[in-house]
């Protein structure tokens, strides 16, 4: 078997690293992994055939016979991720992680955008933050790296622990602890302790941690943590607040750095922890204060996380990338805020909320119940369980049909569900 150390030599060699055979470049090495309903050891013959340097396997080709560039290994996935962490080792320069419950995409967007304007900066492209997206990424931090800042996903205890062993990081962000993915993580407790292993390394390494100083169950969970830095709305050492939510979100920075009023292109006041946390990244690795402003101010959200959407005459808050109860009632209490006479609701379900899914789901009913909307569809997952007055769909694509043959106009629209329901497809033409 091949050691790790021989493996990254090769590495060096060929440095661009693919798991899709379908995307192989010239002189890429092609790692076989496997999943349930798929074995890339099939596809290293015609990896190597379409120009892959080699291929890394851990099963013996269709026919027993192993070319000089067919590498076998025990498990292609764990050689992945050693390979991540033996790279990750050649670097003394900080791997900011950032994990959370809700917005560690736009944190770590924000926060690449501001780092960005001094800094050699590497991130995660994306949301590949997971076991296989993680080692890609620090695979692709090249040597003139002057930063990384690494997006950290979890469904599960002990999975942020696993990413911070090869990861490494110096320096860390939980955004939150809200009611995400409780079916794995086992409750609200659960996705504290979870995402709390990012602190816990922090604490164990002499790390640094940027903390939401509002948030009372961040300050416990980053108690004992050697050098932290807070951000919040007053009692903090960069501190901020919303001047106004709507059309965008516009913030004052007023403590921690020179004032300054930062107009972004986010929707909701739900983003202010966001923006205040790339500040604070930004100021204290010295990133002068008005090209923070300049660089939040210029970030353009995508993917339909938080963007504002002009579609006919409504304007529409696309915020379908992904939902939970804590992100679900936020985004409706900001719309609630808005100064629109008409508003309409398009909610699609929640997922990976296991035994608390039905009473999550009547929770934000409740919540729905409590103000005026022009109409209000629900669609799909344990909406469809639930008693209710409002329109009901079994998924995104009768929602749509039954979206487009409606005649609003000048209204607010908020559209938002968890990935599986797909809910940006209500605006497919």
């Amino acid at each position: 078997m091949i050691s790790i150390d021989a493996l990254y030599r090769i590495y060096r060699q060929f440095p661009l690293v693919q798991t899709d055979s379908r995307k192989i470049e010239k002189g890429s090495l092609f790692f076989a992994l496997k999943g349930e309903h798929f074995n890339g050891n099939q596809f290293a013959p015609q990896a190597l055939e379409q120009g892959a340097a080699y291929a890394i396997v851990d099963e013996q080709p269709a026919g027993g016979t192993m070319s000089e560039n067919i590498i076998l290994v025990d498990d292609v996935l764990a050689t992945l991720q050693n390979l991540a962490g033996y790279h990750r080792q050649q670097f003394d320069i900080p791997f900011l992680a950032i994990t959370g419950s809700n917005g560690k995409t736009t944190t770590k967007e924000l926060v690449h955008a501001v780092l960005s304007t001094r800094f050699k900066t590497y991130t995660t492209e994306g949301n590949l933050n997971n076991h296989i997206g993680i080692p890609l990424t620090l695979l692709r931090v090249k040597p003139d790296a002057e930063m990384a800042v690494i997006e950290m996903g979890a469904n599960h205890q002990k999975e942020i622990e696993g990413y911070c062993r090869y990861t490494q990081p110096t320096h860390g962000i939980i955004t939150n602890a809200g009611k995400a993915h409780l079916e794995g993580f086992g409750g609200i407790a659960g996705v504290r302790k979870g995402k709390g292993e990012l602190f816990d390394f922090l604490r164990s390494h002499n790390g640094t941690a940027f903390v939401m100083w509002d948030y009372d169950y961040l300050r416990e969970m980053s108690a004992g943590i050697s050098h932290i830095v807070s951000y919040g709305t007053s009692d903090a050492d960069l501190a901020g607040r919303v001047l106004q939510s709507e059309p965008f979100l516009k913030v004052r920075i007023s403590k921690g750095m020179p004032e300054q009023d930062i107009t972004t292109s986010l929707v909701g006041s739900y983003n202010l922890p966001n923006v205040l946390a790339a500040a604070a990244v930004g100021n204290y690795f010295k990133v002068p204060a008005d090209q923070i402003k300049t660089a939040i101010e210029a970030y353009q959200p995508s993917n339909s996380r938080s963007q504002l959407v002009e579609f006919h005459s409504n304007k529409i808050i696309l915020d379908a990338y992904n939902a939970n109860p804590s992100s679900m009632k936020a985004a409706i209490e900001n719309l609630v805020r808005i100064p629109a006479t008409k508003k309409i609701l398009l909610l699609g379900g929640m997922a990976e909320l296991g035994e608390e899914s039905l009473e999550e789901h009547r929770q934000i009913l409740e919540l729905i119940r409590q103000y005026p909307w022009e109409e209000v569809a629900l669609v799909g997952g344990d909406f469809l369980k639930l008693d209710h007055p409002y329109h009901r769909f079994e998924n995104s694509a009768q929602a749509r049909d039954w979206f487009r043959r409606q005649p609003f106009r000048d209204s607010y629209i908020l559209v938002k569900g968890s990935r599986s329901m797909k809910m940006e497809k209500l605006l497919e033409e």
